[in-house]
């Protein structure tokens, strides 16, 4: 009885150590975000490689460290590959498959045929992988979790609504620097309707892999067709 109060009392410890933890993290890697898309341009795989790496990676170790909090990792967890890859490439096909109809309505768009023996697709798609990554450890295995935890009393949508206001947040100095006009506003709102899918998916799934699969797929579908 007594270790198993005190497995209790730890428990609760990181809880705390995590809540608090949390927001100051968060904060943080949106000032250094913000400021980073801001001042610098540097090529791609910079970005999707050492820039993330830095800005997202980072933060989410010290907060494992900080806060002992081992369900980040979880999602990652060997056992949910398979189910993972599946899931997210038939959630990809779908997102696919809206897109192309949103394409096919659009006038002027580009309809490829075969692009899949280009080497440049699947250099796009590595890059694209590596952006489902970070960014799929960043705002859903980190900032999900943390917002169940820290926000536990509201509303699955509420909690929704905030990652996903989160993901707009770090994402919207990109779309200012590489879109204009009315641009922008179908940029954000394809972006946020993007955002909710994911979350809403992470909430069902709680698995990187089927996230990282969605994501990059979501991506490649974008380049292809607009």
């Amino acid at each position: 009885m007594p270790s198993k109060t005190k497995k209790t009392k730890r428990s609760k410890k990181k809880q705390r150590i995590s809540t608090v933890a949390f927001i100051p993290l968060l904060l943080l890697s949106v000032l250094f975000w913000l400021l980073y898309r801001s001042l610098f341009q540097f090529p791609v795989w910079f970005d999707e490689t050492i820039g993330k790496a830095i800005f997202f990676g980072l933060p989410v170790w010290l907060y494992i460290l900080v806060s002992g909090h081992k369900d980040v990792s979880e999602t990652f967890a060997s056992y949910k590959v398979k189910r993972g890859l599946m899931m997210g490439v038939a959630v990809g096909g779908i997102y696919g498959f809206l897109a192309a109809i949103l394409a096919v309505s659009q006038k002027g768009a580009v309809i490829p045929a075969f692009p899949f023996s280009s080497l440049a697709f699947w250099s796009e798609f590595l890059w694209a992988m590596m952006t489902g990554f970070w960014e799929t450890l960043f705002f859903f295995s980190f900032v999900f979790l943390a917002v169940k935890v820290k926000f536990k009393k509201w509303s699955l949508l509420s909690q929704i609504l905030l990652v996903s206001g989160i993901f707009l947040l770090f994402h919207l100095p990109n779309i200012v620097i590489r879109f204009q006009g009315i641009s922008v506003l179908y940029q954000v709102i394809l972006l946020a309707l993007f955002a909710l899918g994911q979350a809403l998916l992470f909430y069902v799934e709680e698995n990187g892999y089927t996230l990282v699969i969605s994501h990059a797929i979501w991506g490649m579908v974008l380049l292809l067709h607009f």
